[in-house]
């Protein structure tokens, strides 16, 4: 198919910030996994979909299955729906203190 840009799986956007390889990252309503270090407005090639170990907030416990949302501001994954953009579903369920700061979640 002549048409056929890209399967879908991943993205390759400028990066809207510095990231580091495996961290969360959002340019519009668009939410991806950087597959390599970037630098703010260089390109970066996004995951789209998968289970990924992303940051989270310390403070909050995540049950299995539990909706997911990026928190840009803070450049975390939080359980907290306002002002945040749905990513995906938690898929361990993790404890809230303090030093619980890593979640899995599959992208949807």
């Amino acid at each position: 198919m002549k048409n056929l840009v890209n399967d879908g799986g991943n993205v390759t956007v400028p990066a809207p910030y510095d990231v580091a390889s495996g961290e969360g990252v959002l340019v519009g309503a668009l939410f991806g996994v950087a597959q390599t270090a970037a630098l703010s407005g260089t390109p970066v090639v996004l995951e789209l979909g998968g289970t990924y170990d992303l940051a989270k907030a310390g403070s909050q416990a995540w049950a299995l299955g539990a909706q997911i949302y990026w928190d840009a501001a803070a450049r975390l994954c939080t359980t907290t729906d306002t002002g945040n953009t749905a990513i995906g579903k938690a898929v361990l369920a993790v404890g809230g203190s303090a030093a619980e700061t890593v979640g899995r979640v599959v992208l949807t």
